[in-house]
């Protein structure tokens, strides 16, 4: 496996994206959306595990806009400092720029995969919801039904016309995250015209997926819910 940071330009000015390319030619795609703390040591690693599953894997640095770089966990001074400057109209412009990457690669967007944890879960949902990508696959996505500010509303009324097959995992004990939202959420997909799914895990709170926080990593939910993610891409993925 090789990695590398290459820079591409969106409307907002260049963007950093962490690039992990398998050791064999890949012919799909996986976008990493980070967590609210930047692409810090676990996005980069959840990085390079897709990499290591064959697909050409890449991280953009969505907090481009304000000033980049990583938020230690728990810092929720300087993560808000980086959403005031992110909007679900900014992300797209993001997402944007890196299909344009994983293109020059080869790669079209029906080969192309998303996933994403905490607010890149959310973002994941957007992705998904407008741009007609291979798979989306969001971790414990906050603001989904219920939203989080004026650039980042409830995003419900996309269900309807939804364009990527996506799947939703949750877990129970996540306090910015109540059940009854995700139940909700469930009840609104009937409507949509693609594939979904939602999964929960009874025992698993807010950023189990992440093995660099061990107050919020659950193992065996991360474990699960890493399978049904690469079972969901190798599904839907042409």
């Amino acid at each position: 496996m090789e990695t590398e940071t290459r820079t591409v330009a969106t409307p907002d000015g260049d963007m950093p994206v962490y690039v992990a390319h398998p050791d064999e030619q890949p012919s799909r795609a996986v976008i990493v959306i980070q967590e609210a703390f930047g692409v810090n040591d676990h996005i980069e690693d959840v990085t390079r595990r897709a990499a290591s599953a064959g697909y050409l894997a890449v991280a953009p640095h969505v907090f481009h806009r304000s000033g980049g770089g990583v938020v230690k966990y728990g810092d929720m001074e300087g993560v808000m400092s980086h959403f005031k400057a992110l909007s679900d109209a900014a992300f797209l412009d993001d997402i944007d720029a890196t299909r344009t990457l994983i293109q020059a690669e080869g790669i079209d967007d029906a080969s192309t995969g998303i996933t994403g944890f905490c607010v890149g879960g959310r973002l994941t949902f957007v992705a998904g919801a407008e741009r007609a990508l291979g798979a989306a696959v969001s971790f414990y996505g906050g603001g989904i039904v219920t939203g989080r500010s004026d650039n980042m509303p409830s995003l419900v009324d996309k269900v309807p016309t939804m364009r990527t097959p996506w799947l939703g995992l949750f877990g129970d004990q996540d306090k910015g995250i109540p059940v009854d939202d995700v139940e909700q959420l469930r009840a609104a997909l009937k409507d949509a015209p693609v594939e979904t799914e939602i999964v929960r895990y009874p025992d698993a709170g807010h950023g189990f997926h992440c093995d660099a926080r061990p107050e919020a990593y659950n193992a065996e939910a991360a474990a699960d819910g890493w399978k049904r993610t690469l079972e969901w891409f190798e599904a839907h993925l042409a």
